[in-house]
Parts: structure tokens; C-alpha cells; sequence
């Protein structure tokens, strides 16, 4: 196993994860090195027969967000905005951070499943084939979930927005 190939390949996909399960960048780079460190430190248990790296590093994920939501008792930050640049529009960016928030709380109104789906999905970029696998799903269930909760999602913000 070529441990710098999967990092690299997989550390965006784990990073995104987080983002879209704890909406904090710094506690989702905590998260990443946390999930990395310990694949790391179990990579000797890794077998290529069983799981792809990318499925083996997203179900260690899985476990340390699990222990993070267990240690915190989890209350969810605003998601925050990079230092804002002198020359941005600041009612534009205003309207940037009340979208990213409304959202936010919008994300929060789903199920754990649900949450956890979009999150594999557009967090980490796995195909409806990859998070069926594993979420020991049939691939048209996590199609039809992700349809549903997108579905709601969107009509939820076109109520606020018309948009």
C-alpha cells in the first residue's frame, strides 16, 4: 500500500466530510489528521480484499466523527467565511453568510441518515454505488433518499429565497 498515494488522494475527499458534518474548518482539519493519524497507526489491519482505501478511510471517519459528536455533546458553528478581502462586496458577502448559515440550519432539520448520505455524497464526492456499499445500502435506496432530501432541501430554500 502506498501511503502517500492514498493520502493524497483521499485527504480532500475526508476533509470535505467533515466540512459537511461539522461546518467548522478547523475542527474538520482536526478531524482529518485524527482519522489519518489513526489509519496510519492501523494500517497493518488494512486489507485491500475488504475495502477500498477510500471505504476503509471514510469508515475510520465515520467512527471519529461519531466520538467527536459523543466527547462534545456537538453544538454546530457557523460555518466561517476565509478573512474577507478589502475590495468584496459587503452586502454581498453578508448575503453569502446568511445563505451558508440558512443552509446550515436546513442540513441540521434532516435525519442523521440523511445528513450523514449528503454528506458522503457531496462532502466527500462518493458515488450512490460507493456509499451504498458503505452504508450497506442498495444503490437505488441511497439514490432515492439523496433524491428526497435534496427535494426537501430545495423546496425549503425556494420558500425563503423564490430562488
Amino acid at each position: 500500500m502506498d501511503w502517500d498515494v492514498i493520502y493524497t488522494s483521499e485527504l480532500s475527499r475526508i476533509y470535505n466530510y467533515f466540512i459537511y458534518k461539522v461546518f467548522d474548518r478547523e475542527i474538520a482539519q482536526d478531524l482529518t489528521a485524527t482519522t489519518f493519524e489513526r489509519a496510519w497507526k492501523t494500517r497493518s489491519n488494512y486489507r485491500v480484499i475488504i475495502a477500498s482505501p477510500s471505504t476503509w478511510l471514510l469508515g475510520i471517519a465515520r467512527n471519529v466523527y461519531r466520538e467527536h459528536v459523543r466527547k462534545n455533546r456537538f453544538t454546530v458553528p457557523l460555518l466561517q467565511d476565509e478573512h474577507l478581502v478589502s475590495n468584496v462586496n459587503i452586502e454581498q458577502s453578508f448575503q453569502e453568510r446568511q445563505d451558508k448559515e440558512f443552509l446550515r440550519r436546513l442540513l441540521l432539520t434532516l435525519s442523521e441518515r440523511e445528513q450523514d448520505l449528503i454528506a458522503l455524497k457531496y462532502g466527500a464526492g462518493l458515488t450512490n454505488r460507493e456509499i451504498a456499499k458503505i452504508k450497506s445500502l442498495s444503490e437505488s435506496s441511497v439514490g432515492n433518499i439523496l433524491h428526497r432530501a435534496v427535494k426537501n432541501l430545495r423546496k425549503k430554500w425556494e420558500e425563503r429565497y423564490g430562488r
